[in-house]
């Protein structure tokens, strides 16, 4: 159950965030912006401080998942049992990709701060974050190798598909999306029909490698 002083929270997050989207296509995602934010909402630095501690890597948190829900409410309608697999993730993906648009002018200067150095680890936690909303979404149930390896290519795709979005148009991006599910499509039907699991192979090859090194 939500405290009033936890709904407090959330709300004024939402409400920084919404000032730090109108800063940041001049400001940049940064620190400045975040203080700029508080202060536009009469915050005083510490209380800015403490609802994002993090300060802009908060905010970008905040962003990925508010585009999170926003996909998991367009999607509302559909019902994913009705579809296959490879038009349940076109669809997820779709939806992802329009539910960011509307902050395309900020979500610029947010795709350049996540490909900072210091802010990759931040960028691929985030990316898998809305893979995994997507496939729950789908229905996926998978506990095995599998779990982890559809998320880590979803993931791969929702950031490239942006990253074109955002440079060539939706059109482009959704060509890119058809492409390379069609590439995990074929994979899939191959690791199927071999019999290959990923991590047993990779558990094999270490073994490989252990003994050409170390020998038997």
């Amino acid at each position: 159950m939500t405290t009033p002083a936890q709904a407090w929270a959330e709300a004024a997050e939402q409400r920084l965030l919404d000032e730090a989207l109108r800063l940041a296509p001049v400001h940049g995602w940064t620190r400045r912006t975040v203080g700029l934010a508080g202060k536009a909402l009469g915050m005083s630095e510490g209380e800015t401080g403490l609802l994002l501690p993090h300060g802009p890597a908060d905010l970008a948190a905040l962003l990925s998942r508010r585009h999170d829900a926003r996909a998991l409410a367009a999607l509302a309608d559909v019902h994913p049992s009705n579809l296959k697999i490879r038009e349940r993730i076109r669809r997820a993906v779709e939806a992802r990709l329009d539910a960011a648009a509307p902050d395309e002018p900020a979500l610029r200067r947010w795709m350049g701060f996540l490909a900072l150095p210091q802010n990759l680890s931040l960028g691929s936690r985030l990316a898998w974050e809305s893979a995994d909303v997507l496939w729950r979404w789908a229905g996926d149930t998978a506990t095995d190798e599998n779990h982890y390896t559809k998320r880590a290519i979803l993931a791969g795709i929702l950031s490239t598909a942006g990253a074109i979005r955002s440079a060539s148009g939706r059109k482009e991006a959704l060509a890119f999306v058809d492409r390379r599910i069609e590439d995990v499509m074929r994979f899939e039907s191959w690791k199927a029909t071999t019999g290959l699991r990923p991590g047993a192979w990779m558990g094999g090859l270490a073994e490989r490698l252990a003994r050409a090194r170390y020998g038997a």
